[in-house]
């Protein structure tokens, strides 16, 4: 917690020092930017931050029902560790993600290894679903719709081999886990005893998790509402987009063009600081916005910073009442699952950590 804080404070004073070296370099004015703000369809936002709500319900089903075959939950039961946890996140940052496992291990009495397990293939559904759906409307993009088109289908082809290979990778743990487990436990222990046991046991986590789906009904019900989420989280980034209809690039901006901008937000909320990365966040989707459809500085700072806040903190007021009323401290939450974490490693010889 205190190397994020840290690496927080560094973020923080590189910033500072960008701004000094960019005030008198880089032309903004911050009346067009209130201006954008002001003349924004609130409407649409509030139809994008309806979306993102949807989406922690969606949430707490899906994990409810990655749930069942060890312990059935009401499937609404676990959407306040769904709303905290992401609070958490959203305010401390990525150290925070054990939070919801732990949240949820304290909430079902089921194992905090069990959790991770269900997380692991949560964020797994995450990265097919949104991947499926950003190679599905590049590749259907219109000729000419897009900039780059060559580059962006090479990587929507490499993303989509991606996909497939980890299919068959999950397919393979789910029917011979431990044999996958043992052989790259002794091939990857030929560089290193300590790092093959712990791929070995990442192999056995993950299996394990695995078993949360035992059909391929399971299996079918968790990318359908997978997709079904991630499809509403592309809805609201294009009503926010559209709603700055003052400057023509955003108002006519696609689905397929937001791709580009939520791909850009996701690679850098995964790699979050406490308050440093909000700047960051906005910072770089400003600049696609800019760089890749010639959107001015102002209305591109402003459209980023609306999707942050609905996106990304329009939980955290919800979560801070929720977690008062369950009298759960965000910052001794995210410590304590820190160390449950840490000590879980521990009682895994030669584990790594696996969030």
């Amino acid at each position: 917690m205190k190397k994020q804080w840290i690496a927080g404070l560094v973020g923080l004073a590189a910033l500072a020092a960008l701004v000094v070296w960019g005030r008198d370099r880089i032309h903004f004015d911050f009346g067009v930017f209130r201006s954008q703000l002001a003349q924004a369809d609130w409407r649409k936002i509030a139809i994008a931050l309806g979306c993102i709500y949807v989406c922690y319900v969606i949430r707490s089903v899906r994990w409810a029902l990655l749930l069942r075959h060890n312990k059935k939950v009401p499937l609404l039961s676990l959407l306040g560790t769904q709303v905290i946890g992401f609070t958490a996140v959203a305010l401390i940052g990525r150290i925070a993600d054990p939070v919801r496992p732990y949240l949820v291990a304290k909430k079902t009495g089921l194992p905090l290894s069990n959790q991770v397990a269900v997380y692991i293939v949560e964020r797994l559904f995450d990265l097919a679903s949104m991947a499926l759906i950003f190679c599905s409307m590049i590749l259907l993009a219109p000729a000419g719709a897009l900039p780059h088109p060559e580059v962006l289908k090479k990587v929507c082809y490499g993303a989509l081999a991606a996909t497939v290979g980890g299919a068959f990778f999950l397919v393979a743990v789910r029917l011979a886990g431990e044999m996958v487990a043992s052989f790259l436990d002794g091939l990857f222990g030929m560089a290193s005893k300590k790092l093959g046991h712990a791929v070995g046991h990442k192999i056995r986590t993950f299996r394990a998790g695995l078993d949360t789906m035992r059909t391929f009904t399971d299996f079918a019900v968790i990318l359908a509402l997978s997709l079904a989420m991630w499809g509403l989280i592309s809805l609201a980034y294009l009503e926010i987009t559209t709603a700055f209809s003052a400057s023509p690039q955003l108002a006519h901006l696609t689905l397929a063009k937001c791709m580009l901008l939520m791909a850009s937000s996701l690679a850098v909320s995964g790699f979050q600081l406490p308050v440093i990365g909000w700047f960051t966040q906005i910072g770089a989707v400003a600049a696609a916005m800019s760089g890749f459809f010639g959107v001015a500085a102002e209305p591109a700072t402003a459209c980023a910073a609306t999707l942050l806040l609905v996106g990304f903190l329009g939980i955290a007021p919800i979560g801070l009442i929720w977690a008062r009323f369950e009298h759960v401290s965000l910052r001794k939450i995210a410590a304590e699952s820190e160390h449950a974490e840490e000590a879980l490693a521990v009682d895994e010889p030669g584990s790594l950590n696996v969030l």
